[in-house]
């Protein structure tokens, strides 16, 4: 989590700097911005941190910067900060998938923990993102036969089942099913079945 950044958003130039301090305090890395456009000029997709949003700021507001980042398919975590809370904007915004809602005045602690747990959650989705890459890249190499014999292995169809339903012999099957093993690098039937679990196959 040493690369991750807070990246803060906020038109007020003093409860920037305020949440910079508080922030860098406990050993966290901040980015502060003045501007949803701001942020998106220098944001660049991949750098790991999550988002702390202001909701009312000139320009685009914390709630349109969020939807924006969720068309552009950026999973960014984001924490919305507003001194104007109300019920429809934190439903709006955990709907869109923000991690927490905080109004101002708020206790630092209870912010800085939802900091921590958005950046634990990015590091998260990010390990998850790379563990499907390197699944995806596995199943490239597989034949479309193999693919097939792989998908009715692990809905739990036997050999015999998967033979007949292909009309190769039990033997075929099971030759291929051992080069999906080595292929996919599954060390056991139930690694390959989490396999094409996580790869939504």
């Amino acid at each position: 989590m040493s690369e991750s950044v807070v990246f803060v958003v906020d038109d007020d130039q003093a409860m920037r700097n305020s949440l910079k301090w508080l922030i860098e305090s406990v050993g966290m890395r901040v980015e502060t911005y003045a501007s949803a456009d701001e942020f998106i000029k220098n944001y660049y997709p991949g750098r790991s941190g999550c988002l702390l949003l202001d909701v009312r700021m000139p320009g685009m507001s914390g709630l349109e910067l969020q939807e924006y980042l969720a068309n552009q398919q950026i999973r960014i975590p984001v924490i919305i900060i507003t001194g104007h809370g109300d019920v429809p904007m934190a439903v709006r915004a955990m709907k869109a998938g923000a991690v927490d809602f905080i109004e101002k005045p708020f206790n630092d602690e209870f912010l800085l923990d939802s900091l921590r747990n958005a950046l634990a959650l990015d590091e998260h989705q990010r390990s998850l993102q790379a563990e499907r890459a390197e699944i995806a890249a596995r199943l490239a190499q597989l034949t479309p036969r193999e693919h097939e014999v792989m998908v009715m292995v692990t809905d739990g169809k036997s050999n015999k089942e998967v033979a007949a339903a292909l009309g190769v012999s039990a033997k075929t099957v099971e030759a291929h099913r051992a080069r999906v093993m080595e292929k996919m690098e599954a060390s056991s039937l139930a690694e390959l079945v989490r396999m094409v679990m996580a790869a939504n196959i």
